[in-house]
């Protein structure tokens, strides 16, 4: 690393920089994003969008007094590099490294944790109403993509600052919308010197005195009828100004004087202001410019060519793919069925539908709680909808899953991709409570397929029942399994039991089966025979298998990639205590009470104690507690009725 970039350890440094030497630094910064992502994998278009946006920010407003706030945090690497992570960037994503979005633990720049989308403009606001309650004299910027801006809460927020008038300035990222050159440079030009210092001053001087005149209102409603015809003529923001916003734009985002400029003249603005900046996402990447849908999240690749780095050896087909082909083929057979995805058709796998089948696949925005009432009304007309979003993403639609869905026994299905734990994206991304706030819901069937080929099985059943369904696999590649051409409906609410022993019982959850299975073999080597049961379901449970294996060998484990508390395990401790059977010893493996930080899915699986070797150890402690008498390490009592 060489040249400016090296020397900006602090905000403080770059304000001094002229624009020559702001436009190079924004070079040296898409460099070295491009070089690490290129190794690490990350989100690379978003970031390279913004490079001189993030500079622009930086220079005219003074964090951590002023507080900067990346809706979703795609975009926040530059951020990263100029607010004293630079040595550490070659860590970005990597465990006991730096994280791929903004954490208030890594720094006091990072205004806000975030990863899911949308949420900025109201934390920013709550900011700006307790900076004002408190007398101080501090700026809340929040930056947000046009994407973002498609979820409800984005507007919820801005409904609220209209009303509240405080001060608050909004950033739009809008790396999509098209604007004629002639319109964009007309009305960049008017709302960057309209917005100046002077002009507002004038402005509010001539409303007060025309106010004060016997006249004056009338006129004044005149003059400022016209000023907002000429903008929402010119610029898309008729919405933002209804909205109670100031609205300043469209104006260039990747030249840094008008960027500056603009910026310190909304500084001056009182009350909420809307800055609609003009960005081309991957900007600086030729690959990521013309394909930025595919370089928006990324593995490691070459620069070079763009292509991904393959492995040597061949990898069996990922979940998400499966999913995708299995959802051709049963919309092919069957034209009610429907695909829905909340801004993600590509990540869910649901793009191989909507090149298919176009008419069958809606696409909603960043608005899962749209998307879930939405798929609702489908299916009170005869559809069956097939609601694919990520695990994580699901926990905003939670009240739409009750209320909407489940209430009313609708026959839509959820396919919950990202189940467990993700890897680099980290906390915001793993999907680890669904099986916990999912099974707890009347109506609602929770299952998790052991492989591949399982899933396009359940599947199948899915959008064969009639009745909400949950359908949750993890992220990755499968085991590398044959598909079956046939497909069938699994019994609701049955295990199967993979291998048979009497010495313990296994219980297993989704992709885990194949961990409790190689479990099982190595007992085996060492003279314990051990039953290993593919649960399938987590909500019916099946409640029989689970008294049988108890009754048989007196020792249980289950294994789970699922939040324990509330989860898998959970659901057997109660069963084993509905059932009365207390002389039972149960060895719970799932994830802990707390928040997991991000790593590769294996080493996060060592850690939790969800792989072979937890299960083994956890095997030895129960057999070893049933042969010496010790205290039972999760002795299950009788409930007293």
């Amino acid at each position: 690393m060489s040249g400016l970039l090296e020397n900006i350890n602090s905000p403080s440094d770059i304000k001094g920089l002229d624009q020559k030497e702001l436009n190079q630094l924004a070079s040296e910064i898409r460099k070295t994003i491009v070089n690490t992502v290129a190794e690490k994998g990350g989100h690379l278009a978003p970031s390279l969008g913004v490079v001189e946006l993030t500079l622009a920010i930086h220079y005219c407003f003074n964090s951590p007094r002023d507080k900067i706030i990346w809706d979703v945090g795609h975009q926040s690497y530059a951020h990263k590099l100029i607010t004293g992570r630079r040595d550490r960037f070659s860590t970005l994503r990597q465990q006991d490294g730096i994280s791929g979005f903004p954490k208030r633990a890594e720094s006091v720049h990072d205004a806000l944790d975030t990863g899911h989308s949308s949420t900025s403009i109201s934390a920013a606001l709550g900011m700006a109403t307790a900076a004002s309650m408190q007398n101080k004299d501090s700026k809340v910027v929040a930056v947000i993509g046009d994407g973002s801006m498609t979820a409800g809460m984005a507007f919820e927020a801005m409904n609220n600052a209209g009303h509240l008038r405080k001060d608050l300035i909004v950033i739009l990222n809008d790396n999509e919308m098209s604007i004629s050159p002639n319109v964009g440079a007309l009305s960049s030009f008017l709302s960057r010197k309209l917005t100046s210092r002077v002009a507002t001053r004038m402005k509010k001087e001539m409303e007060s005195f025309l106010k004060r005149s016997g006249v004056g209102e009338n006129i004044w409603q005149v003059l400022k009828k016209s000023e907002d015809s000429l903008k929402s003529l010119l610029t898309p923001g008729m919405l933002f100004e209804a909205l109670q916003f100031e609205y300043v734009g469209p104006i260039p985002g990747h030249h840094i004087g008008t960027l500056i400029e603009t910026k310190e003249n909304v500084k001056n603005i009182p009350g909420p202001v809307l800055v609609h900046v003009l960005t081309k996402k991957g900007k600086g990447y030729p690959p990521a410019e013309e394909h930025p849908d595919l370089f928006h999240g990324v593995g490691p690749f070459d620069i070079s060519t763009g292509r991904p780095k393959k492995s040597s050896t061949p990898k069996p087909p990922a979940y998400t793919d499966i999913f995708g082909q299995t959802m051709v083929r049963l919309a092919k057979e069957d034209p009610k069925i429907v695909g829905i995805t909340a801004a993600m058709p590509a990540g869910t796998g649901l793009k191989q539908l909507q090149e298919t089948m176009p008419e069958r696949f809606f696409d909603v925005g960043i608005a899962e709680q749209h998307a879930v009432t939405f798929a609702a009304g489908l299916a009170l007309e005869g559809m069956k909808p097939v609601v694919a979003i990520y695990s994580t993403f699901l926990q905003r639609a939670f009240d739409q899953i009750i209320h909407d869905v489940c209430l009313t026994n609708l026959p839509v299905v959820f396919a919950l991709d990202r189940g467990g734990l993700v890897g680099d994206d980290g906390p915001t991304h793993h999907g680890v409570f669904d099986m916990s706030f999912l099974r707890m819901i009347p109506n609602m069937v929770v299952m998790s397929p052991r492989d591949e080929n399982e899933l396009q099985h359940m599947l199948y059943t899915a959008v064969n029942h009639q009745g909400p369904v949950a359908v949750r696999y993890p992220r990755g590649t499968g085991i590398g399994v044959s598909l079956d051409w046939q497909l069938k409906n699994l019994p609701i609410g049955k295990a199967s039991v993979e291998k048979v022993g009497d010495d313990i019982a296994i219980l297993a959850m989704g992709h885990h089966v194949h961990t409790a299975l190689q479990a099982g073999e190595e007992l085996e080597k060492q003279g314990i025979k051990a039953s290993v049961v593919n649960m399938r379901f987590v909500k019916p449970l099946d409640e029989d298998i689970i008294q049988e294996m108890a009754l048989k060998t007196g020792k249980i484990i289950t294994i789970e990639e699922n939040a324990l508390m509330g989860g898998f395990g959970s659901a057997v401790l109660e069963t084993l205590s509905n059932k009365k059977i207390s002389d039972v010893l149960v060895k719970r493996l799932g994830l802990p009470d707390r928040f997991i930080e991000h790593g590769s899915q294996e080493n996060l699986r060592k850690e939790a104690g969800i792989d072979v070797a937890s299960l083994l150890d956890a095997a030895r402690e129960l057999l070893q507690a049933s042969n010496t008498g010790q205290e039972k390490p999760a002795k299950v009592h009788s409930l007293r009725v």
